[in-house]
């Protein structure tokens, strides 16, 4: 594996150090190691606003490529046959399903970055746009997405985030909220706007981009006196436009830079109030902690929704160190998913990546379906050269890189340097699976009140069961959580995780209950985050528990759902899992979606005694079959015991479904976080069949 050559061994000193001493039911506050005196409230002296780092990148990369994108060549249309369960039946159709012909990428340089900034600012001014006005983002990721928001933050205007697959009661709730004067959106997403903004008054502007049917632009304009225009008309208006305004119009450090909705798993989404010195202190903080792991021959392949906070501070982070970013889309990443092309990942060739456990657990699952489907021969040679790779055997280790698993990474364009999993916890299988056949994977932890950033591991600091030091913009306590045994007085110290710096936020958007809330906001300052943390002897943090995911079985004992299923999501046959509980259960349950190659591949193999079970029968038969779900939970299990699960933690049964999980069914957030209380509901007559037989 290409070793990362930016490496500065001890570079971090202890990690993290203790600042102050703690008191009565709490540890010490600690800071990351290389900013103990101070904390990081910026990158440079003079930049101090989302502009000025627009301002920046321009001056000091010039026409180096900024950001890239690939223009969609033609949409191939292929039928096939799928089968479905509508009301229990299994029943056959023909769907038809889209692949893109994409263009190889083009790009625009850092200079013409600002010229469509300010030409996008000048349009809304000419609008009418205000400085108290609040402008909706509800778009894909894209080139347009950043240019938009850009505009608007260059004239002190806030943005609201909207993901793109918001339903309509979503998008309603984020432009209502806050009043919004208008949107960014893109043609095909016209036709869902179209339904909500007759119930949503404030709306005036339209701005796409795409290809907008007429007749929906006619019926968005005939609704009330809405302008609708495209992003190029819009560049358009402002670009004759005199300069002197937009400088009237420039942001401040406590300027409401963006109102982020969380991917609310109940309820309306919470708005986050973000402002532009929060976001330059986590641009500061990625900066002054990994700096020095980036150069001028990097690239970062953007692809998570930018409604995400993770996504929105890492490309602002990029713009600021001037890296290329090169969009994708989660539909085109892989050569499997285009037609007459390479996908994302292998024409764009990325050095750094960042993505959710989802990610990760596909990206793995993908490679070992490819070994299995190669026969008995390929898969020998392939976990031999895994194993000498992680028992680092001289010569044998690098053959063992330059042979084999130089063609696992081929596929994601052979350049990958460093990669970052965020989002959720990543299982320890996965990290170490992906670090050795791929490149090296370190995860980190944040949140969207504290813009994206509270811990980082750095690559120098390389383990599997830590969420790294606190970022340079944050400090961190632990709090006791007496009840459930985390205590700061504990070896290693445990409790609740507290941050507290100019990189978290004051609090929710016109939500006075919960800013006033001591459990979540307390007066001196601190946040309280409701995830349950340990310090390591190098400084680090690990997360080990969710305080509301902590649930006490029948005999006292407590157990965390988020951090088994971590872990039993790294078992081969696993597609996603929600590990369910009750508090008269004697172990936790599970509600699984085989992954479908695995499992047919496990069931054909000779040796599993599953030889009656037939492997080319439908996902649903599967599901419904006593001695696949009997193979499901020993294999999960297996896991379990082998990560040290005491039997309580063990899993008493498993339900299977053969249908996935999607934002538009609820059973999963926008950011693909799982949504227990309407899994549960869902299947509340399987839960309550098991519970009852205990």
């Amino acid at each position: 594996m290409q070793r990362v050559r930016t490496n500065k061994p001890g570079f971090y000193g202890k990690g993290s150090v203790e600042i102050s001493p703690g008191v009565e039911g709490e540890g010490g506050i600690r800071r990351c190691a290389i900013s103990q005196d101070r904390l990081v409230t910026q990158p440079f002296e003079g930049i101090d606003t989302v502009y000025d780092i627009v301002e920046y990148s321009a001056r000091t990369h010039g026409t180096r490529n900024a950001l890239g994108w690939r223009d969609i060549v033609e949409i191939i249309e292929e039928e096939k046959e799928v089968k479905k369960v509508v009301d229990g039946k299994e029943v056959t159709e023909m769907k038809k399903w889209k692949y893109f012909q994409l263009s190889d990428y083009k790009y625009i340089n850092f200079v013409e970055v600002k010229e469509a900034v300010s030409e996008i600012g000048r349009g809304l001014l000419e609008l009418g746009v205000s400085a108290d006005d609040v402008f909706n983002v509800y778009a894909q990721t894209s080139v347009n997405w950043q240019l938009m928001a850009h505009g608007c933050a260059s004239i002190s205007t806030t943005i609201a985030t909207a993901y793109d697959t918001l339903g309509e009661e979503g998008l309603t709730h984020s432009l209502n909220e806050p009043n919004c004067i208008g949107l960014f959106t893109n043609a095909e997403l016209l036709p869902t706007l179209q339904k909500v903004l007759t119930k949503t008054p404030s709306v005036k502007y339209v701005v796409y981009d795409g290809e907008a049917k007429q007749a929906v632009l006619d019926q968005i304009r005939a609704i009330r006196e809405i302008k609708a225009y495209s992003i190029a008309d819009l560049r358009e208006l402002g670009k004759g436009k005199p300069m002197e305004p937009l400088e009237a119009r420039r942001p401040k450090k406590d300027t409401v830079a963006c109102i982020m909705y969380t991917s609310g798993s109940t309820g309306n989404p919470k708005g986050v109030t973000i402002t532009h010195a929060n976001l330059i202190a986590s641009v500061g903080a990625v900066f002054t902690l990994l700096g020095h792991h980036f150069s001028y021959d990097d690239a970062y392949l953007a692809y998570l929704p930018l409604a995400h906070v993770l996504e929105y501070i890492v490309e602002m982070s990029m713009l600021f160190i001037g890296m290329p970013s090169g969009y994708g889309r989660v539909k085109t990443l892989t050569d499997a998913s285009v037609r007459n092309c390479k996908g994302d990942i292998s024409a764009f060739r990325p050095s750094i990546m960042v993505g959710v456990p989802a990610v990760w657990e596909t990206i793995r699952k993908g490679i070992l379906t490819k070994v299995n489907g190669g026969g008995t021969l390929k898969k020998s040679v392939f976990n031999g050269a895994m194993a000498a790779k992680k028992a680092n055997v001289p010569v044998l280790s690098q053959i063992a890189d330059s042979v084999v698993l130089s063609g696992v990474r081929a596929a994601t364009g052979g350049r990958l340097r460093i990669a970052l999993s965020g989002g959720a916890a990543v299982s320890r299988e996965t990290q170490e699976f992906l670090s050795v056949a791929l490149v090296t994977v370190v995860q980190g932890y944040g949140m969207t009140e504290s813009c994206g950033m509270c811990a980082i591991l750095p690559p120098e600091m390389m383990r599997f069961d830590a969420v790294g030091v606190p970022v340079p913009s944050i400090e961190v306590k632990l709090r006791d959580a007496p009840d459930a045994g985390y205590l700061s007085t504990n070896t290693p110290p445990q409790g609740e995780v507290c941050i507290r710096g100019p990189s978290v936020v004051s609090g929710y958007y016109k939500r006075p209950d919960l800013n006033e809330d001591e459990t979540i906001f307390t007066k001196d300052g601190w946040m309280r985050t409701g995830d349950i943390g340990q310090w390591n002897t190098d400084g680090t943090l690990s997360l080990i528990d969710r305080l509301k995911n902590l649930i006490k079985l029948q005999s006292g004992e407590y157990i965390a759902l988020e951090r088994l299923e971590s872990t039993y999501k790294s078992c081969n046959l696993v597609g996603n899992i929600c590990v369910h509980a009750s508090q008269d259960a004697k172990q936790p349950l599970a509600i699984i979606i085989p992954h479908e190659a695995h499992l047919r591949h496990t069931l054909q193999n000779s040796g599993n005694g599953n030889k009656s079970v037939d492997a080319s029968g439908s996902l649903v038969d599967l599901c419904n079959d006593p001695k696949v779900k009997a193979l499901i939970l020993k294999e999960c299990n297996a896991v379990g015991k082998k990560n040290g699960f005491k039997p309580t933690e063990l899993l008493q049964d498993v339900v299977l479904t053969p249908e996935e999980w999607t934002p538009e069914s609820g059973m999963v957030t926008a950011a693909q976080k799982i949504n227990r209380a309407k899994i549960a509901k869902t299947f509340e007559k399987e839960i309550k069949e098991i519970y009852k037989a205990q």
